[in-house]
């Protein structure tokens, strides 16, 4: 048995069993959250009604039920792409009426992602108008999504073009360590988007005005200057003109770095849970959890670069997945395609060291505000977010960032005692 055939088969099986999983997983989500949904977990009897429990299982449900469409979209899309052959089709004729392998291979990506965009505006026209609007957090009017749309198109085309048109170039002319300078190229490409991100990108979509409740700000300064963190201002962002979910985050590095808080979280929660929230979020600064996971995001990336370094000299990687002829443009592409298919089984890896920072975060926000503060204000934003209580165990572990809202509030009422 040839290479091309062994990768080949190796594809479809990997293909088969990664499909069937994610169905099961998702079958195993609704299944549980179907049979949990009849009564409140009992350690939320006091805080969260019996309506708002089954109307964050029913929003559970629903989007689980949109995704089995988006993932039979995607699966359709990719079998149309690779075992069908369109893509290989749409290379030779690209390859039919342009000249170079640059000029192609801007092309080829910019038709490529056309196609997908449009196969995904429907979803995306769905997922706003009609899931979210049905459990009241959409708020986005038609003319801020069409707005917004075009605003990513253009940013999209302003940012990608001449990056692509760099990487190309690099794969292109830079010889066979051309994976490595491609990796340090993509690294300080993403490092600039972290820098420029809070004060470029983020202000195209949405105001942001310094925080001005006085009270507030007062007791946020107190615990930044008890923790000593470092900040370029406190901000608030609009978030309630698309949707109603609440949420906080730092964004940046160095002199850049934004505290930012979702005006919906600053009308839901109350000054001390706002503390909380933020007390959580300055633990993943402290812990460096920001740094560790671009560390290990960077190592992925390298190891991914190397391994397209190999594919990219092997003709039976392109044959063996449908394509035709080598470039610097398929390699990219087709690498891009294929990759999840061989590394799903690293997703649990990332949840797990996800979860276990989120713990490290909490405890450190128990430690520097108050426990009880952090736990009413998470039960705050689930009942908000309408997130469930009682996700499914495996699903659970093999996606979510963070822990099941039981085993989080048990956590955290442990440190306060």
């Amino acid at each position: 048995m040839n290479l091309i055939k062994i990768f080949t088969i190796l594809f479809f099986v990997l293909f088969t069993l990664k499909t069937l999983f994610e169905y099961y997983l998702s079958y195993r989500q609704v299944q549980h959250v179907k049979a949990h949904m009849k009564s409140v977990p009992e350690d939320f009897k006091n805080s969260i009604t019996l309506p708002e429990h089954q109307k964050a299982a029913h929003y559970t449900i629903a989007k689980s039920s949109f995704s089995k469409i988006t993932m039979f979209i995607g699966l359709v899309a990719f079998i149309v792409w690779l075992p069908l052959g369109y893509l290989d089709k749409l290379d030779l004729w690209v390859r039919a009426n342009f000249e170079t392998d640059i000029t192609r291979g801007l092309v080829m990506f910019g038709l490529f992602f056309a196609i997908n965009l449009i196969i995904g505006i429907p979803q995306k026209i769905y997922s706003t108008f009609v899931l979210e609007e049905k459990f009241g957090f959409n708020k986005t009017t038609p003319s801020i999504f069409v707005t917004d749309f075009f605003k990513q198109l253009v940013l999209s085309a302003v940012i990608g073009i001449p990056f692509l048109y760099a990487l190309l170039n690099i794969v292109e002319k830079l010889g066979s360590f051309w994976w490595l300078y491609a990796w340090i190229f993509m690294m300080s490409f993403q490092f600039l988007m972290i820098l420029i991100y809070p004060t470029f990108i983020a202000p195209i979509f949405n105001k942001f005005s310094p925080l001005e409740n006085s009270d507030l700000k007062t007791t946020i300064e107190k615990l930044l200057q008890k923790t000593g963190f470092a900040h370029s201002g406190l901000f608030v962002m609009d978030a309630s003109k698309r949707s109603s979910h609440g949420n906080a985050y730092f964004t940046g590095f160095g002199k850049t770095k934004r505290i930012v808080f979702f005006d919906t979280i600053l009308k839901s929660l109350s000054t001390n849970e706002v503390e909380a929230v933020l007390a959580h979020e300055l633990g993943h600064f402290k812990h460096k959890h920001i740094v560790k996971m671009l560390v290990v995001s960077s190592i992925s990336s390298l190891i991914g670069f190397f391994v397209l370094g190999f594919c990219y000299n092997s003709l039976e990687f392109f044959n063996a997945h449908f394509v035709t002829n080598q470039s610097s443009y398929m390699a990219i592409l087709l690498f891009m395609l294929v990759s999840p298919l061989y590394t799903f089984f690293l997703t649990p890896l990332f949840s797990i060291m996800s979860r276990k920072h989120e713990y490290e975060a909490d405890a450190f926000a128990a430690n520097n505000s108050n426990a009880e503060d952090l736990i009413t204000a998470l039960v705050n934003l689930y009942k908000e977010n309408a997130n469930t209580l009682t996700p499914d165990p495996l699903y659970s572990k093999i996606y979510h960032s963070h822990p099941p809202a039981t085993d989080r509030i048990s956590h955290l009422r442990s440190l306060s005692t």
